[in-house]
């Protein structure tokens, strides 16, 4: 069974301990935005990957959406128990041909049914998913907003000094540098072309869903570096070599960002290492503290004047 909590979905899987069948459950959908969602999981793994929980979120009534829907989303999926937890989460393109992202390797099967550390507790899984719905492309109204989004979109320029920036009449989304971007980005997207004009020179993909997404990678991977190091996880390291990666496979010029990736990452060792070293040096001077007090002990027993009885 499944409940809302705004745009959190909470899922509690009653019985998870006694589920045999190798095929995937789904929970109740849920309205967030103007479209229902729900969760997916595969309590024996997908089939392409044993030995681990399989968790996505898809969308629920993608059916009844009309014809080239898309719904640019950021969603987080907790495994939670008090005081453990694993998070995954990704920022992703919902249209027609991919209606729901997840993760295959979720969570070790192993991990998640550990009796002593593991996740299922009297038979019940807890699962809770944020949905933050971005932005929207086609609405469930089908009359004028469907007709209307299938026009070619109407631009107007934004300054008379910057000839780049273009904004869309109906999408209230903005074109900078032949990227469409949400309001909110556009000042970082102008800013990263001002300072790297040749970032995106070798780029040729003329979907605007590509460029988006793309663009979505390096604002996200930007926005990971901006972390302090003690926000910074290993996991959030994983998602920024995979936006790298993608970013670098369809030819844009970041070598600049590889470097201070890499220097994040090196700062991060240190950091570590430096809090390693600084717990040894705590806990060694927790045990000088107890071998002083020792030390005091034997020194006023030793100190002890005797009296007339201890020498007669």
């Amino acid at each position: 069974m499944a409940k809302q909590d705004g745009k959190k979905i909470v899922w509690v899987i009653k019985n998870f301990s006694s589920l045999q069948s190798e095929e995937c459950i789904y929970s109740d959908p849920v309205l967030i935005g103007d479209c229902k969602w729900r969760l997916c999981a595969c309590p024996k793994g997908d089939g392409n990957i044993d030995n681990y929980f399989y968790l996505f979120v898809e969308v629920a009534d993608d059916e009844s959406l009309p014809s080239g829907w898309k719904r640019f989303v950021k969603f987080q999926l907790n495994i939670s128990q008090p005081g453990k937890s694993v998070v995954s989460k990704r920022q992703v393109w919902f249209d027609n041909e991919s209606c729901s992202w997840g993760f295959q390797t979720m969570i070790p099967l192993t991990k998640l049914h550990d009796k002593k550390k593991g996740f299922v507790v009297d038979g019940e899984l807890t699962i809770v998913a944020s949905v933050d719905v971005l932005e929207v492309i086609g609405t469930l109204d089908a009359s004028e907003e469907s007709i209307e989004s299938s026009r070619p979109l109407k631009k107007m320029k934004l300054s008379n000094d910057d000839n780049n920036v273009e904004a869309s009449s109906v999408k209230e989304s903005i074109v900078v540098n032949g990227f469409q971007v949400l309001s909110s980005q556009v000042e970082s997207v102008r800013c990263i072309f001002e300072r790297h004009p040749d970032i995106a020179v070798d780029f040729r993909a003329k979907s605007q869903h590509i460029r988006t997404t793309c663009m979505s990678f390096l604002l996200s991977l930007i926005e990971t570096l901006c972390k302090s190091l003690e926000e910074i996880s290993n996991e959030d390291f994983v998602d920024a070599n995979i936006a790298l990666t993608c970013l670098k496979d369809v030819n844009f010029k970041v070598d600049w960002l590889e470097k201070k990736l890499d220097q994040v990452k090196e700062n991060k060792e240190k950091e570590q290492s430096a809090l390693a070293q600084l717990q040894e040096t705590e806990e060694s001077i927790l045990k000088l503290k107890q071998k002083a007090e020792e030390q005091k002990a034997v020194l006023l027993a030793t100190r002890t004047t005797l009296s007339f009885d201890d020498v007669v």
